[in-house]
């Protein structure tokens, strides 16, 4: 199984921002997407790195629902498992 860690999840976050997003230190991973500056086009470019990187397949009404780090975490882990 690949593992996905939140330093995955930070490294995934940073390059759909540009590098431009606040910092993600401390307890980020229940915070939602726009109050950490995350608009649904950069929630899409998460996902879409995620399918790249990791070779998921996520279909738009699961993006809809990636609504915090912590939300698209679990997701990915579970994906993940079931790949297994």
């Amino acid at each position: 199984m690949t593992e996905f860690t939140v330093a995955d999840l930070k490294d995934i976050m940073l390059k759909a921002a540009d590098g431009t997003a606040p910092a993600l230190d401390g307890d980020f991973l229940d915070t939602p997407f726009p109050e950490l500056e995350f608009d649904s086009l950069a929630v899409l470019e998460i996902a879409t790195l995620l399918q790249q990187n990791y070779h998921l397949v996520i279909p738009d009404e699961a993006v809809a629902e990636l609504t915090s780090p912590r939300v698209v975490l679990d997701y990915v882990t579970a994906r993940l498992r079931e790949s297994e």
